[in-house]
């Protein structure tokens, strides 16, 4: 349920930027008068009084996490924006994660961010001059000790940190309303999950009122295709429904919260954000097969690959006695395993722009 959710999502983005498309004004037919009217540049004159005046309103934003020369997050730092003017100057201060984020930024423009937080020097960063549309993730903001301090008190342990953590994630919703919890879009600063949060999460997916209605979309889809091999009609269409929602609890409780926990590997996606096409690409498609561990390392990602085998093992309880055996066990997985795959490339370079909670702050 973790990857089946978020096809319902693509659909309805999908859905979503068609209906936008349609409702597009479409470009009037040209005149002979304006053909004659164009000028050297082949634009009628009121497009080449607009060209080049008109604004580009594509949304830009900065964000970063203050931590200091150790790793550690300083939570409630305060951060200053300058530009220009006095019209680019913004002040925020870090969330308890040490995460700060500034929004609907002019492209074009240099700007500077300055942290300061009591007992560190103040840090400053080079000028940043932001592309239209482009998120950009200030790295290596570490704070020194200031030299008249010889320690300072860090009153939030890494179990509440991993608490706060999983608290913003669980307010990631796609359009607004389809659940995004299961990605890290601070991969950087982010700290392992503890058995307690995994468990949480699993559950909270899986009983979110839009996950039945995406399980009702998908067992829509199974009736139309006629798989797995149940019988027609509204008892046909009950079957799929529980089957498709059993798939997906199975998968989140066994690939999301009991492997991980036992393994002690991390069931989220962590969002790279930053880099090459090709670099971001391979990451996405290295999901199903390598994850995070609770060590901050790469380990092969048994824990999915096993909650995909248990939970298609587990299917052959209450499938057709035609969708049963080994090798629909292994052709299941393999379909899962291609699911997480895109889903992963979606959530790498289309999701977040859809995540309004995301954007904010993570």
């Amino acid at each position: 349920m973790r990857h089946k959710v978020l096809v319902f999502s693509i659909v309805s983005i999908a859905l979503q930027c068609v209906a936008l498309r349609a409702q597009e004004p479409t470009a009037p037919t040209l005149t002979d008068a304006d053909a004659r009217a164009r000028n050297a540049s082949g634009l009628l004159p009121s497009e080449a009084v607009l060209q080049g005046s008109a604004p580009d309103f594509q949304p830009t934003e900065l964000s970063g996490t203050v931590t200091d020369t150790n790793g550690d997050l300083i939570p409630d730092a305060t951060v200053v924006l300058d530009g220009n003017g006095a019209a680019d100057h913004q002040t925020q201060h870090a969330n308890d994660s040490g995460f700060f984020q500034f929004s609907g930024l002019k492209s074009g423009v240099p700007y500077r961010v300055t942290v300061s937080a009591k007992g560190f020097e103040n840090w400053t960063s080079p000028p940043i001059v932001l592309a239209s549309g482009q998120f950009f993730g200030v790295t290596d903001i570490k704070l020194k000790l200031a030299s008249s301090v010889s320690s300072v008190t860090v009153y939030s342990s890494t179990e509440q940190i991993a608490t706060q953590q999983v608290r913003l994630e669980e307010q990631q919703r796609v359009l607004g309303f389809i659940p995004n919890f299961y990605v890290v879009y601070d991969s950087k600063d982010a700290v392992p999950m503890t058995t307690r949060l995994k468990f949480e999460m699993a559950l909270r997916v899986s009983v979110d009122p839009i996950s039945f209605l995406g399980t009702g979309f998908l067992a829509g889809l199974n009736q139309a295709a006629d798989t797995p091999n149940f019988q027609e009609g509204a008892k046909g269409y009950g079957q799929r429904f529980g089957a498709v929602y059993a798939d997906g609890l199975t998968d989140t409780l066994f690939g999301g919260a009991i492997l991980p926990s036992l393994l002690h590997q991390d069931p989220r996606y962590f969002y790279q954000g930053t880099g090459s096409t090709k670099s971001r690409l391979m990451h996405a498609l290295s999901n199903p097969f390598l994850c995070r561990g609770d060590n901050g390392q790469l380990q092969p990602n048994y824990s999915s690959i096993g909650g995909d085998l248990i939970s298609s093992s587990i299917s052959n309880l209450y499938y057709p006695a035609t969708n049963r055996g080994a090798a629909f066990v292994f052709e299941n997985v393999a379909i899962s395993t291609a699911e997480r795959a895109a889903s992963s490339v979606f959530q790498e370079f289309v999701v977040r722009r859809f995540t309004p909670s995301a954007r904010r702050q993570n």
